[in-house]
């Protein structure tokens, strides 16, 4: 009978655990990305990637997730029509061959209640390699015009470049590091 009580017992918190995961989609209107590289030392150039979408699965209570975001790479823009064309180009994205960039990741850390980074892998330009995006800022509330929890925060990542195959301009001097920087809102289904 012990048993029985014990196999229930662990049946229910089992189903009370995957209860406390949620799915949540994000929101592009209070979702933006945007990177940043060195431009011969002297100034930094940066652009934003307008388009992009994704789902984020949460867990609070378990500090676990599973995050996928996904990057329009013809959705690129820095303000200049010449130097996007050159992004796109295979000089650095080959958008032709290669029209979206994606990240998963699935290994969230927590500083107390907060996310403190989630860790996963980058596809760039058909090349994969692990990331880590750090919150500056996280936080989950009850959106009082949606009726919906809201989670999301600032998260930032810094990497070489070359490792996803884009490595126009090293030659020259340009820096390998890309800095990534993305606001995210997701809102709970």
């Amino acid at each position: 009978m012990k048993k029985a009580l014990l196999l229930a017992s662990l049946i229910a918190a089992a189903g009370l655990a995957q209860a406390q995961s949620a799915t949540y989609a994000i929101d592009p209107t209070h979702t933006y990305a945007t990177f940043e590289i060195k431009h011969f030392g002297t100034s930094t150039n940066r652009g934003r990637f307008d388009k992009k979408e994704g789902t984020v699965q949460f867990d609070k209570a378990g500090k676990s997730g599973k995050v996928e975001v996904t990057f329009d790479m013809n959705g690129i823009s820095t303000g200049s029509t010449q130097f996007d064309n050159h992004l796109k180009s295979k000089d650095f994205f080959d958008v032709a061959n290669n029209p979206t960039a994606k990240f998963v990741g699935d290994k969230f850390t927590f500083s107390g209640d907060k996310v403190a980074s989630v860790s996963g892998q980058l596809t760039l330009k058909g090349k994969t390699a692990p990331v880590t995006l750090t919150a500056t800022n996280f936080n989950c509330y009850d959106n009082p015009m949606l009726k919906r929890e809201v989670c999301g925060g600032d998260f930032e990542t810094t990497f070489d470049r070359t490792a996803f195959g884009v490595d126009y301009g090293i030659q020259y001097g340009f820096s390998k590091d890309i800095k990534v920087i993305i606001q995210v809102e997701a809102v709970k289904q």
